[in-house]
């Protein structure tokens, strides 16, 4: 722990001012609900591809990739390699889908396909996935600023959580975009920072730092052998093809950001930027995550003081000093991967860099929470409060509603976030949860954009019959030994795979069979609608 140079915080602080100044700039344009949830599509291409590629570059990739380098080696990076595929994907169908339809909702088109049952599902299933994702970037805060200034997690989640809902509130969609435009420079450029100093400090530079990852299995990609109880190659390909299609497909996030541009094909420019620019990035922190490993084993000295913070953190505050020294003495590199970025910047970063590094990180927390927040409080008055409480609200109570729901689902994050402390993950954590509230709603609205015959009463069957399966492969280990043989075999990243799959395959077979007992007419007649 130690006390920020003024220099320092006032780096931090100019850059918070000049983020909450962007609101109060955009706020004067604010004057309805088109402005607030897609700036009028005025926003050109490469501004929102931007934006795109910094809400994927989050807290979550700044701190928990290296933490999985540093733990493990780089089979998460395979996720990374799955985005072209599945923005090709996107690009080809799914961005003129939206563009056509002209709703502002993602998930409009699922009551228009199979009833309001299907609508009000994937709207569960995606609020319950931004309040996951939002706290799990919380976290990722708190657990830097807290290395770096000696404040408590829940000061610092609370602090910034009231700047983000500030400037967020205020500016809308524009704001939130040309904040991330910023931003994705700031992080970046901090990323490229924190490489350079670490590799400075490394003796031997990189040469040194190559030598020890190869001794240590450090750039593994995974096995590439067909096993798919732990985290292979094909799983992690596998996880974020599906991940990676329900955020360009699914997610109002970036569905919305397809209606801020002028065209369909500025959309998918904006889209394949976003691509183009996060795979190298995200290899940049693994890298990042290697240069830590080769750095702590040349310096275990270091080691103790981490590993003594994480069992603090993990233990009630009445445990003894056995019962620290013992968890201490058990900690593995996994366990505490996340803690050692921060513990780097507190003993190597020289002052006056501090405060950028600081900003980056704000940055990358930042662009995901602002989105995240305008996307559920677009959702929750669209897909909610116009469909079962007030269909016509006046535009004024309708920007207001907006404005309210953005608040209401910074505090939910925030909350979320408190909730999440000490978790051994943050990247594990926010991927265990995404798989499970995005899968059902991917494989319905799979089902519906590709098999066109399946009807309302077949969907949900395959719905609920994937969600009892999603349910028994994310909590059957926990089962007794008694009941073993019924646990879920396989590694928990193939929940969304297998959940998708199940409701997409059981669609399609009810529908085929109720075709099959089906009269010609009524066949024609299916095929007609």
């Amino acid at each position: 722990m130690k006390n920020l140079p003024i220099f320092d915080l006032a780096v931090i602080a100019a850059y918070l001012v000049a983020m909450v100044l962007v609101g109060v700039y955009f706020s004067r344009k604010n004057k309805n609900a088109d402005q607030f949830t897609k700036a009028s599509g005025l926003i050109p291409g490469w501004a929102t591809g931007l934006s795109i590629y910094a809400t994927f570059l989050s807290s979550n990739t700044f701190l928990g990739v290296p933490g999985k380098a540093f733990g493990g080696n780089w089979n998460s990076f395979v996720f990374s390699l799955s985005m072209p595929l599945a923005a090709y994907m996107a690009s080809r169908f799914f961005v003129p889908f939206y563009r056509q339809t002209g709703e502002i909702s993602a998930y409009t088109h699922l009551e228009h396909r199979f009833g309001p049952w299907a609508r009000t599902y994937a709207v569960v299933c995606f609020l319950l996935t931004q309040l996951a994702r939002m706290g799990s970037i919380f976290l990722g805060i708190a657990l830097s600023l807290q290395a770096l200034t000696g404040f408590s997690m829940q000061m610092i989640m609370v602090v910034m959580g009231v700047c983000i809902i500030i400037y967020t509130v205020l500016g809308g969609m524009e704001a939130v975009i040309w904040t991330e435009v910023v931003q994705a420079v700031v992080k970046t450029f901090g990323a490229l920072l924190i490489l350079y100093l670490i590799v400075q400090a490394m003796p031997g530079g990189v040469t040194h730092i190559v030598d020890i990852g190869a001794t240590h299995d450090k750039f593994s990609l995974g096995t590439f052998s067909p096993d798919f109880t732990q985290s292979s190659f094909w799983v992690v390909l596998l996880y974020g093809f599906f991940i990676n299609l329900n955020n360009f497909g699914m997610d109002q996030n970036y569905i919305q950001r397809y209606h801020t541009t002028a065209s369909a094909k500025e959309a998918s420019k904006s889209l394949w930027l976003c691509v183009w620019l996060y795979v190298p990035a995200s290899l940049l922190f693994f890298v990042i995550g290697s240069c830590l490993f080769a750095y702590y084993q040349v310096h275990p000295e270091f080691i103790d003081a981490i590993k003594q913070k994480v069992a603090l953190d993990r233990l009630p505050a009445s445990a003894s000093a056995a019962e620290v020294s013992r968890l201490v003495t058990s900690l593995q590199p996994a366990d505490y991967g996340d803690k050692v970025m921060p513990h780097f910047m507190v003993t190597n970063v020289p002052p006056g860099l501090m405060g950028l590094i600081i900003s980056a990180i704000l940055s990358a927390a930042m662009s995901t929470i602002s989105s995240g927040m305008n996307a559920s409080a677009t959702v929750f008055t669209e897909d909610i409060y116009k469909r079962y409480i007030n269909p016509n609200p006046s535009p004024k109570k309708q920007l207001a509603l907006l404005h309210l729901a953005t608040v209401a689902v910074g505090v939910m994050g925030l909350a979320a976030g408190l909730a999440m402390i000490g978790v051994k993950s943050i990247l594990d954590a926010w991927w265990t949860l995404s798989g499970i509230f995005a899968a059902g709603m991917l494989g319905l609205f799979l089902l519906g954009l590709i098999s066109r015959r399946t009807s309302s009463h077949e969907a949900l069957t395959a719905t609920v019959i994937g969600v009892l399966v999603i349910l028994w492969m994310t909590f059957s280990g926990s089962l007794p030994d008694e009941y073993g043989y019924l646990r879920n075999p396989l590694h928990s990243n193939m929940i969304i795979v297998v959940g998708t799959l199940t409701i997409f395959l059981i669609g399609v077979l009810l529908t085929k069979l109720k075709n099959g007992r089906s009269t010609p007419r009524e066949q024609t007649a299916a095929l007609v609608k």
